[in-house]
């Protein structure tokens, strides 16, 4: 069973066996594909060495391993000029041995005007960026040829894992960002959810918050989200997707976990939360892109 409680009946939406299960899948997935000669290969651009950027790049190595898929992250000096860096991924467009590719964020200063959802080929963009893709989910019709976003994805299948009614609840999502926020909130409305999508400049926050059935905390601050924001019904689900570190490397949410524990029905953990969902997403999205090479 997928459901832990905690002595006041609290559920902790844990990722891990939601995790396992789906290894298993793209395990099998990446066999059959291997089997017609096609390894999916990821190729990661990391620009600098960022601490949090190693990291989150070299867990994505791993479980892209773990399936048997093939990963090489790609090491760039922070320094790189605009147009060498831009040269490296028309050559990764071009690869046609390369299914999918992702650029770790953050980029140096440099190459942060560039827009990153057009730089990699729709057919390789795993991470579901490219304006082509983002339509895809505004319009509420995806075919095999377009990519979810990894971490709102990796949100839907968490929520739908647990048995989460989405349609007809009020969620509101905290973070308007391209990453989370935005394609969050088309795909909850193609759920039938009714979303409210706050962020710095929303007014009576804590009013909308109060009303919601769902809470998404996804805009980079730690402990944000207080029992203040809460009604005091329990029956509250938040979904923590910040990850926010303190100096000796603790890791943090953007909701205050131990605060509002005993004042919600669920709760993500962080970590082992959304984290592991989002590079689920990313592998899934990565075998799909794979698949286009043949029919299975």
């Amino acid at each position: 069973t997928l459901i832990y409680y905690h002595l006041a009946m609290t559920q902790i939406l844990v990722a891990s066996p939601i995790k396992k299960k789906i290894t298993k899948e793209l395990k099998a997935e990446c066999k059959l594909l291997k089997e017609r000669n096609v390894t999916p290969f990821l190729k990661v651009i990391l620009v600098g060495h960022d601490p949090a950027s190693v990291v989150y790049t070299t867990n994505k190595k791993k479980f892209c391993e773990k399936v048997g898929a093939k990963c090489e992250i790609i090491e760039l000096p922070e320094t790189i000029s605009e147009k060498d860096f831009i040269n490296v991924l028309n050559d990764i467009n071009k690869d046609k041995n390369v299914h999918g590719c992702i650029i770790q964020l953050p980029l140096p200063l440099q190459l942060t005007h560039l827009d990153v959802g057009t730089l990699i080929n729709k057919d390789k963009d795993v991470d579901g960026f490219h304006p082509e893709n983002l339509y895809s989910i505004l319009r509420g019709q995806y075919t095999p040829l377009d990519f979810v976003s990894c971490t709102p994805k990796g949100i839907i299948t968490l929520l739908k894992a647990y048995e989460i009614p989405l349609a007809g609840k009020n969620v509101v999502i905290i973070g308007r960002s391209m990453i989370v926020g935005k394609p969050l909130s088309m795909l909850l409305t193609n759920e039938n959810a009714t979303v409210t999508l706050a962020h710095s400049k929303t007014e009576n926050l804590k009013e909308l918050t109060k009303k919601a059935d769902i809470i998404v905390c996804a805009l980079g601050k730690a402990n944000f989200l207080d029992r203040s924001f809460l009604n005091s019904s329990n029956n509250q689900i938040v979904i923590d997707v910040g990850i926010n570190k303190d100096g000796e490397g603790n890791m943090f949410g953007d909701a205050n976990y131990s605060d509002i524990f005993d004042h919600v029905q669920a709760i993500t953990p962080v970590p082992g939360g959304i984290g592991p969902m989002t590079i689920v997403s990313l592998v899934q999205n990565l075998l799909q892109a794979a698949k286009k090479e043949i029919s299975i």
